[in-house]
């Protein structure tokens, strides 16, 4: 691969930044003795160590020359790390080398600091290409430990993402499994599970089988927020556990979501018509360089087709959708595919969605050792997280939903996790309430698990 020098626009006098405040890492540094003390304290505090270690030892001496200050120092090793992980020109290669003797100063730094997140933004604002991404760019697999963890009680909760300021259907999310064994670098899991251990409940089924359910309500429980649904298959008795609950309770719609092709489970039991499997899906290139270990999109249609047959509702997630330089048509792909593979009748959702992140899930895709693109893009604030600009998340909403035209009316489809002024300008309607929502997506599912069943009991 050959890599472009960047030159930085030394334009970047009016530029203004606040110095840290906090105890003595804001104190004005008066000599290069002193500051090296401070440096090491700074450099405890910021992800300088996660850089590769020619950038670290750039980055020290540069902050010896300029004295930086914590947060200046903050703002150039996270900029650093997204160079590392997009695969692009590293900071060495476009640190602004006319500034670099500049006497140390508050002014300098800021011009320094200017240049190098100008050069920063304009990354984030061209459209992202895997194209320098091969087999070096994934991350070394961890082996998996499964481990038994006796929990105190059953892990029965809403989504973790849910917000009043975003349309949610109000899902109720069941821990069967804690942890994931699928690399996934925009994965929230990853900030609240750390390690290689998956953690199973030896006492998951007494405590499921105990559940307080009532029989004059309809519940909507999806398993795969702390793990992926199928990839563990049924060890530890997990999925003989929540196929005995389902049959026990019709009320309940079960929902299996994954990335995995491991259906075996569902084709040599008789499962519930209220258990529904869903699909992640994602065009080739993203699962390739964004979705490590899961399934191919090959293997992810075939095992949904598998599961079809069986007369199991099956459901789609394009979520999240990715914005790229041949976006449009790769996914354009998939829509068609589905189509031609799959009946409206055996499909009982399809949900858009797209990148969505909280800081703390950004830390961590920033220190984890593998390439990623995913934080290259224009991050905006939406509903108190940070994501696509809007005309961004509208023009790719729009393209999924008119190109899959032949379902509207038969497959309900949703926004996850997004404001509800997207959804008139994509579908056409909105809906005043989460309860609203939630109604509607209850009812639609229902219908079809009747219906389903009626075409089991005929056939």
């Amino acid at each position: 691969m050959v890599i472009m020098r960047h030159s930085c626009i030394a334009c970047c006098t009016d530029v203004r930044f606040s110095e840290a405040s906090s105890n003595s890492q804001s104190a004005k540094v008066t000599s290069k003795q002193t500051y090296e003390h401070k440096l090491r304290h700074i450099a405890a505090q910021v992800p300088l160590a996660a850089l590769p270690a020619r950038d670290q030892a750039f980055l020290r001496d540069k902050s010896h020359h300029h004295c930086f200050t914590f947060q200046e120092l903050r703002q150039l090793t996270e900029m650093a790390l997204d160079f590392t992980r997009w695969n692009e020109a590293s900071i060495i290669e476009i640190w602004p080398q006319k500034l670099s003797t500049e006497p140390t100063s508050k002014a300098a730094r800021a011009k320094v600091l200017a240049c190098i997140r100008q050069h920063w933004h304009s990354l984030k604002q061209t459209a992202n290409s895997y194209h320098s991404f091969g087999p070096s760019t994934k991350p070394i697999r961890q082996k998996t430990i499964l481990v038994e963890r006796e929990k105190g009680k059953l892990g029965l909760g809403y989504c973790p993402v849910a917000s009043t300021r975003t349309r949610c259907c109000n899902l109720m999310t069941l821990d069967a499994i804690e942890n994931c064994g699928f690399g996934c670098s925009y994965c929230s899991i990853q900030s609240f599970y750390h390690g290689n251990q998956i953690y199973f409940d030896p006492g998951f089924a007494q405590k499921l089988n105990a559940l307080k359910v009532h029989h004059d309500r309809v519940y909507h429980i999806g398993t795969g927020q702390s793990s992926d649904s199928l990839m563990w298959g049924n060890k530890h008795g997990v999925l003989d556990a929540l196929a005995a609950f389902a049959r026990k309770h019709p009320n309940v719609i079960l929902e299996m979501k994954t990335k995995s092709r491991n259906v075996s489970y569902f084709l040599e039991n008789e499962i519930p018509r209220n258990i529904i499997c869903t699909w992640s899906l994602n065009t080739t290139t993203i699962i390739t360089h964004e979705e490590h270990s899961t399934a191919s999109l090959q293997c992810r249609l075939d095992a949904a087709r598998k599961v079809a047959d069986r007369g199991i509702l099956v459901g789609f997630h394009f979520h999240p959708m990715v914005h790229y330089d041949s976006w449009a048509k790769d996914y354009s792909e998939i829509f068609e595919i589905i189509q031609k593979r799959f009946d409206a009748a055996e499909v009982a959702l399809v949900s858009l969605g797209t990148l969505t992140f909280t800081k703390s899930v950004m830390r961590q895709i920033r220190v984890r050792q593998f390439k990623s693109k995913m934080l290259q893009m224009p991050l905006v604030e939406a509903d108190g997280k940070l994501s696509y600009p809007l005309e961004t998340k509208l023009e790719m909403f729009r393209h999924a939903y008119g190109s899959l035209k032949s379902w509207h009316g038969r497959v309900f489809f949703y926004l996850c996790m997004e404001n509800n002024r997207l959804w008139k300008p994509v579908f056409g309607y909105e809906y005043p309430s989460n309860e609203a929502f939630e109604a509607a997506m209850k009812l639609s599912y229902m219908e079809k698990i009747r219906g389903r069943s009626l075409l089991n009991v005929s056939a």
